[in-house]
Parts: C-alpha cells; sequence; structure tokens
C-alpha cells in the first residue's frame, strides 16, 4: 500500500477480467496447483472453527410470517466466502453471491458473484470484480489439477453430464491435462444447451473429432477415460442424484465429481480410489449438516463423509489431493487403478486465481480506479 491514508482500489467488470486474464485456463491450472501445495503446508485459512469452512450461508425459512422473504425454492441462497492464502499471494478476500435457478428464466446466471481482494496487513481493498468467469475458471480448474495427477496420461475419451459453464471449464482443464484427448460424450436435459456446448468445444478445441450425444448415463460412463458430472439440480433426494456405478467403468477411469453424485455399493469398494479436493472442507460440512449429510450438500466427498460415520470407510480410506500435489502422497500409481475426485470449491481458490488476474490488470492498467477516502472522516 502507498500514499496511506489515502486509499484507492480498482474495479473490474467482466470484460476487463477477460482482458487480464481470467479466462486463461493453463495460468488457473498452474494456480490451483500452487494452492493446493499451500494448503497441504497448511499456509491458507478459511472460515469456521476448523479453518476449513466454505463459508457463510443464508437460506430461507419453508414459512415465514413475512410476505416480502424468499421461499427456499432450488438454489436460493446468498452466501459469503472469505478466505488467506499464504506464500506468493499473502492476500485476503472475499466471495459473495446470490444464487436462484429461476434466474435462468430471466436472462441470467443462476449465481451472480462478485469478489473482494483486501491487503492482508491493512485489510484495505485492492479490487472489486465481477467474479461469475473467476468462479467458474477456478472451479473447472481443480479437476484439471486432478486429472494432472490422476487420469490416465493417454487419456482420450471424456465423458460430461450436465453441459453447462461447469462442464465447459472442466473440459478446458482436462485439455491442459490430458491434451491426447479426441473424443467427447455428453448428456444433457435440453438442445439448447447441448448444441451451446457443442458449438463452443468445435470451435475452442478442434482437435476433438469425435463427439457423440447419449441419452442415457450408462452409455456416457461406459469406455470413457475421464468421467464428470457437472449438472445442478435440487437437492434434498439422494434417488435423483445422477449414479455412477463400478461396473460401468473402464479401468483406469478417473471421475471428476464437481455438482450431485451418487454411487453404488461398488463403487463405495477400497479398490475405488476416494480423493478430496481438502479433506478439512468435507469434515467442516460433515459438522455442519444434519445427518445424512449427503442429503443437504449432494458432492460425492460429503457421501464419502457419510460413509465413515455409518462404518462402512475409515478416515484412513481417503485422500486429500494438496497432500498428492505436494508429493507427499502418490497420483495414479498403475493404468488399472479407478480413482474419483470429489471437487466441493473453496474460496481460497477464488484468493489464488483472483489475485493472479488483479496483478495482471495493475500490470497492463487495466480497470476502473476507484477511490475509498483520501483522508478517513474517523480515525
Amino acid at each position: 500500500m502507498t500514499d496511506l491514508p489515502k486509499i484507492d482500489f480498482i474495479y473490474l467488470n467482466e470484460q476487463d477480467m477477460i482482458k487480464a486474464g481470467v479466462t486463461d485456463m493453463a495460468g488457473c491450472v498452474d494456480a490451483m496447483e500452487d494452492m493446493f501445495v499451500l494448503l497441504h503446508k497448511g499456509d491458507y485459512r478459511m472460515a469456521g472453527a476448523n479453518n476449513d469452512s466454505h463459508g457463510a450461508m443464508v437460506v430461507f425459512p419453508e414459512n415465514s410470517p413475512f410476505p416480502n422473504m424468499p421461499k427456499p425454492t432450488a438454489d436460493r441462497r446468498f452466501m459469503a466466502m472469505p478466505a488467506y492464502l499464504g506464500g506468493a499471494y499473502g492476500t485476503t478476500g472475499v466471495k459473495w453471491y446470490g444464487s436462484n435457478i429461476a434466474n435462468r428464466d430471466k436472462g441470467l446466471p443462476r449465481s451472480i458473484l462478485m469478489f473482494t481482494l483486501n491487503d492482508t496487513d491493512t485489510g484495505a481493498p485492492l479490487a472489486i470484480m465481477s467474479a461469475n468467469l473467476l468462479s467458474a475458471y477456478r472451479t473447472g480448474a481443480v479437476p484439471g489439477v486432478g486429472a494432472r495427477h490422476l487420469a490416465r496420461k493417454d487419456s482420450k475419451v471424456v465423458a460430461v453430464y450436465g453441459p453447462g459453464v461447469m462442464g465447459k471449464t472442466s473440459l478446458a482443464a482436462f485439455m491442459v491435462a490430458c491434451p491426447g484427448i479426441d473424443t467427447l460424450k455428453i448428456q444433457g436435459r435440453g438442445q439448447k444447451s447441448l448444441d451451446s456446448f457443442i458449438s463452443w468445444t468445435k470451435e475452442t478445441y478442434p482437435q476433438i473429432t469425435n463427439i457423440e450425444i447419449v441419452t442415457d448415463i450408462e452409455t456416457l460412463v461406459r469406455g470413457s477415460d475421464i468421467v464428470t458430472y457437472c449438472a445442478s439440480g435440487e437437492t434434498g433426494d439422494v434417488s435423483k442424484y445422477p449414479i455412477v456405478k463400478r461396473d460401468w467403468l473402464k479401468p483406469g477411469a478417473f471421475l471428476s465429481m464437481p455438482a450431485s453424485c451418487e454411487i453404488d455399493e461398488g463403487m463405495e469398494q477400497k479398490d475405488v480410489r476416494k480423493v478430496m479436493d481438502n479433506i478439512g472442507l468435507y469434515e467442516a460440512w460433515f459438522e455442519e449438516l444434519p445427518k445424512p449429510a449427503h442429503v443437504h450438500v449432494p458432492v460425492i466427498g460429503v457421501r464419502f463423509m457419510d460413509m465413515i460415520h455409518e462404518g462402512k470407510m475409515t478416515h484412513d480410506d481417503l485422500e486429500d489431493l494438496g497432500d498428492i500435489c505436494a508429493g507427499a502422497t502418490p497420483g495414479r500409481q498403475n493404468d488399472e487403478e479407478i480413482i474419483m475426485l470429489s471437487v466441493g470449491g473453496m474460496p481460497v481458490e477464488d484468493v489464488a486465481w483472483g489475485t493472479t488476474v488483479y496483478r495482471n490488470a495493475i500490470a497492463k492498467g487495466i480497470g476502473t480506479k476507484l477511490n475509498l477516502w483520501d483522508v478517513p472522516v474517523l480515525r
């Protein structure tokens, strides 16, 4: 910080974010790998008593005496996700968002996100950023880090369930990690989203020469080297979560699951490696949620925590992606093992990529300079 007590900061709208490199997936995968090594070292903090909480969420009651209070419809929430990240970053930030699945009927994204980056020493703002792209790319990059360490190097066939934003950024990250991919299998609910995804794939990755639309999830999964479920949906009824079964999978399959997912008894077995993006995140979730927790948070890592609670597996059966990135735990050990990665999403990811984009913007003179004060009235 310079010229204190005067404080200026920058505002970056979505186009500014693009100019500053937010859509550079290769760079984002590298930043996420850096972040995972810092997680392994413990040089970070998130919210909650164990410093691993996803964040603080405002939810709405089923019945309220206040007519203007929103109903708890699908994806209806507000959430703040704060974190500090050390190492070369040394910054602190918070992502704030509101979400409502009905936004789609208004031509809006399901979630509308903003990110504030702060100087860790003074707490002063460095930047306020449009964060939908920031969040989408950091979310997709984590499966890319997973694929870098856990997918077969000769992976060619990717299966995507849910042709939305998360599916696009996950595929982009898989292409960074496994550039030999030439086949896409895809399943979606509507033709419009399928057409959009396929057009984007053909334009962005002409090396993907085979694109197959399938109508059932078993056909999608069978024969695929990399499988990802990216479809959003309502929580609460686990029987409606998309399932993956052990006998559908080819030897050596890598599964990246950033959205709703259920598994069968075969997938519960020890011969399927179970990796989490951060074990502490799921421990924090599990402590906060009613049981079984998978009913309330549909990410597969929460199901793993339920399994531990029910005596179906032990904590020692879990593996941590940060440990793998740091070399403390081995990545893929042979071409036959099946590995499943749970992707829960963490605010430290936003801090890592947000800091990188902010520094790019400063170096390139991108953004609108705003003034907080020249001299604060109250000191």
